[in-house]
């Protein structure tokens, strides 16, 4: 019997989707609009599940990654050029620069939990480093350093299972509104003030570097498997288990601030404060709960966005095995860096939010015109699955075209 549910290299999506951007973007459109934006995530899941079940496919038919695919697919060299360089913006440098972040943000949780511990302190003191990123960095060089690609797909299932049982307790224990939290997911609204919010929760689940991460390992995972139908219904299976539970992560976030501050006159700066808020009205419990989801959300980011980098490098470039551990292992240390020292390297920031938005709808349609063609042969996409593909690929332009039009003129 085949299994309807299953953990995989989708896993490695979720891991990298639910970083402390998503959960900083969740918690503050939970506290300022409510459960009014599920919509919003909704979309986004379904929008993902459509793009990645193109990548996971394109890599299982052809053994390649969506790196090498492209590298096929475009021919004419000034179309290469500013492919690559747009890839290599926005996939490499933009991944330095939030690594920085995915560091930090996995240090606020882990501050939470065991910040007042006196050798903690005293480290923060005398060296004026943040230690948590030192070691978080450190740990995340380990994982990818030492394991195949099976111990790091485990290392990460293992993560995002640990979010999941983290942030959906948290949301338990907070009693959220199932009412008006189904009527946030069904009836679209955007509440006044709320558009930034609406494109930042499907702009940090929908990414173009996410593309490049799942065709690359879903091509590692099943590249000994002979029957590619049998492949492609493990990979389909994997999907309706990994987004979606994603999806269910980042709305126990989002429930979770919605209950403990929305309507209530506070206000919140980041995730980490979610975390300590919690504590007066519904324990120490939700408190640490919190901080330990925060803790596994920018570990887990902290290895897939590296990761992702090097598997994009790799496909365009043709990178040797020690050059593409070099890949990695630079974006790590560059967040190590970033993270460490508290630096807010903004303009690098709004350089790779640029990169990105133009980036998305092109690779998007690169995908679109790669699982149409002689490539994948009998698997070529259906007219269902083009016409899901047109839909999110239109998404995908109003999503980019919002975003450089706030990067350059709000």
């Amino acid at each position: 019997m085949r299994a309807y549910f299953r953990l995989g290299p989708a896993t490695l999506v979720t891991a990298a989707f639910i970083g402390p951007g998503t959960v900083v973007t969740a918690s503050l459109a939970g506290a300022n609009y409510g459960y009014a934006l599920l919509w919003a995530l909704l979309f986004s899941v379904i929008a993902t599940m459509i793009l990645q079940e193109m990548a996971s496919r394109l890599g299982i038919v052809t053994g390649k990654g969506l790196g090498e695919n492209l590298r096929h697919l475009v021919q004419q060299p000034l179309l290469k050029v500013l492919l690559y360089s747009l890839v290599v913006a926005a996939v490499v440098v933009g991944n330095s620069a939030y690594q920085g972040g995915n560091l930090t943000g996995a240090s606020l949780g882990a501050d939470a939990i065991w910040g007042q511990q006196s050798l903690v302190l005293s480290l923060k003191q005398h060296s004026g480093l943040n230690p948590w990123s030192l070691l978080l960095g450190v740990i995340a060089i380990v994982v990818l350093w030492r394991g195949r690609y099976q111990r790091i797909e485990r290392f990460l299932i293992g993560l995002v299972l640990l979010m999941s049982l983290a942030f959906i307790s948290t949301m338990l224990l907070t009693k959220p509104d199932l009412g008006a939290m189904f009527s946030g997911m069904l009836l679209p609204t955007i509440p006044s003030g709320a558009t930034l919010t609406v494109i930042a929760l499907i702009g940090t689940t929908v990414v173009p570097y996410s593309l490049f991460l799942h065709a690359a390992s879903s091509a590692t995972k099943w590249h000994n498997q002979p029957n590619k139908a049998q492949a492609l219904a493990e990979s389909a299976a994997d999907l309706r288990t990994a987004i979606p539970l994603g999806g269910l992560i980042t709305l126990a976030v989002l429930s979770t601030a919605a209950t403990a501050y929305f309507g209530k006159g506070l206000q919140m700066e980041n995730a980490g404060d979610l975390a300590l808020s919690l504590q007066p009205v519904f324990g120490a419990a939700a408190t640490y709960l919190m901080a330990l989801g925060l803790l596994a959300a920018g570990l887990s980011s902290a290895i897939t966005a590296p990761l992702a980098a090097a598997y994009a490098l790799r496909g365009l470039l043709q990178l040797s095995p020690q050059w593409f551990r070099m890949s990695w292992l630079l974006i790590i240390l560059v967040g190590m860096l970033v993270s460490s020292l508290g630096l807010k390297p903004l303009n690098i920031i709004w350089f790779a939010q640029v990169a990105n938005g133009i980036l998305l709808p092109i690779i998007t349609l690169c995908l679109l015109l790669a699982v149409n063609s002689s490539l994948l042969g009998t698997y070529r996409n259906s007219l269902r699955q083009n016409v899901l593909g047109a839909a999110v690929f239109a998404a995908t332009l109003l999503l980019s075209g919002r975003t450089l039009y706030l990067a350059f003129f709000s």
